[in-house]
Order: structure tokens, then C-alpha cells, then sequence
């Protein structure tokens, strides 16, 4: 069920910063059947502990769309922007939507103009869609005053693909807007990762795109870890080699998977899926040969 505007936004502690999840709306069932074909409903419902929050008895996938949103070092920044209104897609259920996405985001403390950073961890369609808002029929950055940042190999990749035209126009009216008022920044994010901020790291997990990042957050020696599109839905912590159906590298998607889980698993890490149904947050255990995730209710 999606909150209203005016509803308390979801919200987590990081040490000093809090985190809040700015919803868009829920992605209907079939959503999980296309986008993680060999997630069947057999491998899901075998994994009870994916109900009631992650899917249902049937075996069909929650997946939702959301954008995160926090202060650290004095910086106001989102991650990911989500689907957009107004665009359209040639997924129907990404196409000319009418949602309160902004209303929410301001709810949460962050009106459009006062935001700082926005942080892009791949360049797709429901990744970077509030980029950009119509006004007198053109579209325009909708955060004027930030920075929007993504990483090189990520830019300079699409630069070079010969895009089919529903992708073309993805980035006509998300993308290209944003790089012609010169507020997008490329950063190079070498195996280490990438300080943006003190407490703010871009974290490599390339292979769902080739400049796909993760997000860090430290703060008071708590850690977040903001997944982007490395884990769409918690089944993959059972089973890592489960992968997207729009993965340009699988197998370097899976090692990037792979590496992020180890990384966190039986630690404090809380893991925030920019795609997992409420309650999104949770720290990830060992399970099997394989994780699990512990809910993290929101505040």
C-alpha cells in the first residue's frame, strides 16, 4: 500500500544520519516474473522467510520502486530517481505515470530546490526518471541546484551503445536535459571505491550495467549499504546466481552480487534494497550455503 503525502516517510538511523525512503509506487506481480525469470515461484516459496514481506504464498515477487534520501556532511543527498511522470516507456508499468513522488520527497525535508547531490547508481529508465520535470513542455532538471553524479564507465558506456529507440528516448528526456544545464559530474570509481563526502562512498558492483555503483554510508562507526540494482529482491540472497533478465555482464553480475553479500553478511551492515517491498531494510545472515535478510523495521 503506498503512503500518503502526507503520511510519516519511512525512515532508518545510521549513526548520525537518517535515511529515509521516498516511495513511488509499487511494481505490479508480473514485474518479478519478467525481471528475474529463474526466481520460479517454486525456488521462491521455498524460501519461507520471503513471507509475508517479499512475496507471497504463490511465489510472486514484491518489488517496488523508491529513491532514498539523507543529510551527511552537510550535503542533501537522493539516491536514484526513480520511474518520473509523465514519461513515456515502452514498459507499461513505467509509462505516463501520475504520482506523488515529489510531494512525499519534500514530506521528507527534501524540496526539489534544496537539494545537493544526486547520486545515479546506473543509468536506467526507473533509475533516473525524476531527473528531469515538464514545464511548458520541455523537460528540465527537477533538482536545479545539485550536482546529479554517476560514474564514467557508466556514461561512457551508453555514449558508445547503439541504443534502441525506447532507451534514445530514456535518455533524451532524463538524461541529456540534466548533462546540457551542466549539473551532471563523472566519477572515476577505481576497486576501492569512491569518496564523494566524508561518510559517502560510491562502492563498484558492476555487471547489471558496466558502471553500476553501490552506495555506502558510515557514520559514528554504523554502516548502510544502499544497493542500487546489484540485488533486486531478497531471493537473490538465497540464491546469487539468480539474475536480471537486463544484465549486460550475468556473470559479472553475479561476482559483484556475490562479493557485495560476503562483504556484509553476519555484520551491523544494514542493506537497503532500491527495490525491496517494505519493510526494504534488513541485516543480512548466513542461511544455508547461501543469506538471508533480518528485517529492519523503519522508524
Amino acid at each position: 500500500m503506498q503512503s500518503s503525502p502526507a503520511a510519516p516517510l519511512p525512515s532508518w538511523s545510521v549513526g548520525d544520519v537518517t535515511v529515509h525512503r521516498v516511495d513511488e509506487v509499487p511494481l505490479p506481480p508480473a514485474t518479478g516474473e519478467w525481471l528475474l525469470p529463474d526466481a520460479r515461484p517454486d525456488v521462491v516459496t521455498a524460501q519461507d522467510w520471503l513471507h509475508p514481506h517479499f512475496a507471497d504464498p504463490e511465489g510472486t515477487l514484491h518489488i517496488d520502486s523508491h529513491s532514498f534520501a539523507f543529510v551527511v556532511d552537510g550535503l542533501r543527498v537522493l539516491v536514484d530517481t526513480g520511474i518520473g511522470n509523465g514519461k513515456q516507456r515502452a514498459n507499461p508499468a513505467w509509462h505516463d505515470l501520475d504520482t506523488p513522488y515529489l510531494e512525499r520527497l519534500t514530506a521528507a525535508g527534501f524540496p526539489p530546490d534544496s537539494v545537493d547531490l544526486v547520486i545515479l547508481t546506473h543509468l536506467h529508465a526507473d533509475h533516473v526518471g525524476w531527473n528531469t520535470r515538464e514545464e511548458n513542455g520541455a523537460w528540465v532538471p527537477t533538482f536545479p541546484r545539485a550536482r546529479y553524479l554517476t560514474s564514467r564507465a557508466e556514461r561512457d558506456f551508453w555514449a558508445g551503445y547503439d541504443m534502441e529507440e525506447a532507451r534514445r528516448q530514456m535518455f533524451d528526456d532524463s538524461v541529456v536535459p540534466v548533462e546540457r544545464a551542466g549539473l551532471l559530474d563523472l566519477v572515476d570509481v577505481p576497486a576501492e571505491g569512491a569518496e564523494i563526502a566524508p561518510g559517502l562512498r560510491l562502492v563498484p558492483t558492476p555487471g547489471h550495467t558496466p558502471g553500476h555503483v553501490a552506495v555506502e554510508l558510515t557514520s559514528r562507526g554504523e554502516r548502510a549499504l544502499i544497493t542500487g540494482d546489484c540485488i533486486h529482491h531478497p531471493v537473490q540472497l538465497a540464491h546469487p546466481a539468480i539474475g536480471a533478465c537486463v544484465d549486460i555482464d550475468p556473470g559479472q553480475s553475479e561476482a559483484s552480487r556475490r562479493a557485495l553479500l560476503r562483504s556484509v553478511a553476519g555484520t551491523d551492515t544494514l542493506l537497503l534494497g532500491t527495490h525491496f517491498a517494505p519493510p526494504t531494510a534488513g541485516r543480512v545472515v548466513a542461511h544455508g550455503d547461501a543469506y538471508r535478510i533480518l528485517p529492519v523495521p523503519a522508524a
